[in-house]
C-alpha cells in the first residue's frame, strides 16, 4: 500500500509538472535566495524579540508594542510605507499582571495556573474555599444562587490521564505526501487534517454544550459575587495548560468583570474533583490581578511594501503574510511568531539581494486572528471586495496571498485550495527545494487562519504544508509555546522558501490564476 501510495503521488507531481513546463524561473536567482537564507539568516534573531523581548502578544497593549518593533524593524530593512493600519473597532485590550493559586488544605501545594483571557481579578490574596457542582443541566443552575459568595467554582469532570504512546513531534513521511498529492478535491482542517467526519461534528457539538453550561455558570458566579471559577481540558495534562478567552468581556460597554476565571492542569483540577467528591475539606489561597485597556480600542495590522518596478505591473500586489497576534499563557513562539519571523525574514532576503520586483510585494502581519480572522477578513473587506461582495480595483490587482500559520516546521509543499489551474505552477516553483524536503502540491483546502479570508472572496489565497513539530500535541494555545521550542533549521528553510514564491509571483508575466468563492464573502464577517 506504501509503494502503491507514493507511487500514485509520483504521479500526480509528474502530471503537475507536465504542465507547468512553461514556467520561466531564474535558476540564478533561487541559488542566490537559498544562500541568503540558509547561510545568513536573521529569523532566530526576530522570532527572538517577537517572544522573549516583547513577551505575549494578545489583542492590545500586548500586540501594539510587537507592531510597533516591527513596523520600525521593516522600516529599518529598508521596506517602504511601514505602517500600522486600523481595521476597524476591536474592544477593550488587557492584560495579566499577577497570577497565583495554591491548594493550602488538606495539605499545601502550589498549582499551576493561568487566566482566562478578558477575565477578572480576586483584587488581592484571598482565602477561598470550593464550591463542587455535579450537575451539568443548566436548569439545576438556580439551585447554587444563594451558595456562590465568596466561593471558588469546581465543576465535575471525568477526565481520566491515560498516557500518549504517539510522539509530541513528528514529521510527513514520504507516503503521508504522496497520500496528500494523489487526494480528490477535498475540505480540510488546519494544517491539512480533515475536519469533516463525525468524530470531529461530535466534539464540536460536545464543545458547544460544555461552553453553554460554562457560560450560564459564569454569569451567575457574578451576579452572587463568587470569587473565581477553575476549569480545565482533558489535553491540560503535564503541565502543558491550553487556554483561551471569554470574548463578551472584551466588548466595549461590558461590564468589569471581577471573576478570576483560571485554567489549571488536568492533574490539578482531579485531585480538587477526588477530594470534593469524597468530602474531605479543601482549602484555597488566590491573587490574581489582571487589567482592562480602553484607551484604544481599535484593531491594527501591520504593512509594508518592496515597490515593483515593471511599470505595466507595479499596481499589481502579491502579498506575504501571518497573523503576530498570540494567545497569553505563553510567548506565541510557534503560533505565530514561527510564521511572522519566516515572512519577515522572506522579505529581509528580497530585501538584502536588492531584488527589484516587476509587481509590489505586501507584508501583512494581522492581528485578532485568534478571536475570529479579524484583521484579514477586515482587510479583504476593506481593500479588495466592495459592499455587494465583487472585487475591487485593488482586488482585481492582487496576484496572490501567501500564508504561514501551522507551527516551527519546515514546508513541505503547499495546499492549493482546490485551485487546479495554480498546482502546476507551484509544482514548477517547488522543483529547486525538493532537495529541502519541499515536494508535495496538495488539492485541499486548509483553513483556520488568515489565507481563508482571501480564498472565501475568490482570490488566490494560500497555505503551506508544515511538519507536525508538537504543534496540535504540546504548544498550540499552550503555556508551552516559547522560543525553546522553536526549529531554527525549518524555519531558516521555510523563509527560504517562501522568498523564492514570492519572487517568482512577482516576476512572473501573468497573475497566479484566480478560482470562484467557496462562500459569500458576508460569511466570513
Amino acid at each position: 500500500m506504501q509503494k502503491q501510495l507514493l507511487l500514485s503521488g509520483l504521479l500526480a507531481t509528474a502530471s503537475l509538472c507536465a504542465f507547468g513546463q512553461d514556467e520561466k524561473i531564474d535558476q540564478q536567482m533561487m541559488q542566490k535566495i537559498r544562500e541568503e537564507g540558509l547561510q545568513r539568516s536573521k529569523v532566530m534573531e526576530t522570532a527572538f524579540y517577537l517572544t522573549d523581548v516583547n513577551g505575549p502578544r494578545l489583542q492590545g497593549p500586548g500586540f501594539m508594542k510587537a507592531a510597533n518593533w516591527t513596523k520600525n524593524k521593516l522600516a529599518e530593512w529598508g521596506l517602504q510605507n511601514a505602517r500600522l493600519e486600523s481595521w476597524g473597532e476591536w474592544g477593550k485590550g488587557w492584560e495579566v499582571e499577577r497570577c497565583y493559586i495554591a491548594m493550602t488544605a488538606p495539605y499545601y501545594k502550589a498549582m499551576i495556573a493561568v487566566p482566562r483571557a478578558w477575565s477578572g481579578s480576586t483584587n488581592k490574596l484571598q482565602q477561598a474555599e470550593i464550591l463542587y457542582i455535579s450537575d451539568s443541566d443548566t436548569t439545576a443552575l438556580e439551585s447554587y444562587r444563594s451558595k456562590l459568595k465568596n466561593k471558588v467554582i469546581l465543576i465535575d469532570q471525568s477526565f481520566t490521564g491515560k498516557p500518549s504512546f504517539k510522539a509530541d513531534a513528528d514529521r510527513f513521511t514520504d507516503e503521508d505526501l504522496a497520500k496528500m498529492a494523489a487526494e480528490s478535491p477535498a475540505g480540510g482542517g488546519r494544517g491539512g487534517r480533515n475536519g469533516a467526519d463525525s468524530t470531529y461534528r461530535n466534539m464540536i457539538q460536545a464543545m458547544r454544550t460544555r461552553n453553554s453550561f460554562n457560560q450560564k455558570m459564569r454569569k451567575l458566579a457574578k451576579q452572587e459575587g463568587a470569587l473565581g471559577i477553575l476549569n480545565t481540558t482533558q489535553t491540560s495534562k503535564d503541565g502543558t495548560l491550553f487556554v483561551s478567552g471569554d470574548y463578551a468581556n472584551a466588548a466595549l460597554g461590558s461590564t468589569q468583570d471581577d471573576l478570576a476565571d483560571l485554567s489549571i492542569s488536568m492533574e490539578d483540577y482531579m485531585t480538587l474533583c477526588r477530594l470534593m467528591k469524597a468530602n474531605v475539606p479543601v482549602k484555597l489561597e488566590l491573587d490574581v490581578k489582571t487589567k482592562f485597556h480602553t484607551a484604544d480600542t481599535k484593531g491594527y495590522n501591520v504593512l509594508a511594501d518592496l515597490p515593483g518596478t515593471d511599470p505595466k505591473l507595479k499596481d499589481e500586489v502579491v502579498m506575504l503574510g501571518a497573523h503576530l497576534d498570540s494567545w497569553h499563557a505563553a510567548t506565541g513562539a510557534t503560533d505565530n511568531a514561527a510564521g511572522s519571523a519566516v515572512m519577515m525574514e522572506a522579505v529581509r532576503i528580497l530585501k538584502a539581494l536588492g531584488v527589484k520586483p516587476r509587481r509590489t510585494i505586501r507584508l501583512a502581519l494581522w492581528s485578532g486572528e485568534e478571536q475570529g480572522l479579524h484583521g484579514s477578513k477586515n482587510y479583504v473587506t476593506k481593500h479588495l471586495v466592495d459592499a455587494n461582495n465583487k472585487l475591487t480595483k485593488e482586488g482585481e490587482n492582487l496576484a496572490g496571498y501567501f500564508n504561514v500559520d501551522n507551527g516551527t516546521g519546515k514546508i513541505r509543499g503547499i495546499y492549493s485550495q482546490n485551485n487546479t489551474e495554480a498546482e502546476p505552477v507551484f509544482a514548477q516553483w517547488l522543483k529547486p527545494f525538493h532537495d529541502l524536503g519541499a515536494t508535495t502540491v496538495a488539492r485541499r483546502s486548509s483553513g483556520g487562519t488568515d489565507h481563508v479570508s482571501f480564498d472565501r472572496a475568490g482570490l488566490s489565497g494560500f497555505g503551506f504544508i508544515q511538519d507536525r513539530i508538537e504543534y496540535d500535541t504540546r504548544t498550540h494555545h499552550t503555556n508551552m509555546d516559547t522560543y525553546d521550542h522553536l526549529q531554527p533549521d525549518d524555519l531558516k528553510q521555510a523563509a527560504t522558501i517562501v522568498a523564492a514564491f514570492i519572487y517568482n509571483a512577482a516576476m512572473r508575466d501573468q497573475k497566479l490564476p484566480m478560482k470562484a468563492p467557496v462562500t459569500a464573502m458576508q460569511s466570513a464577517r
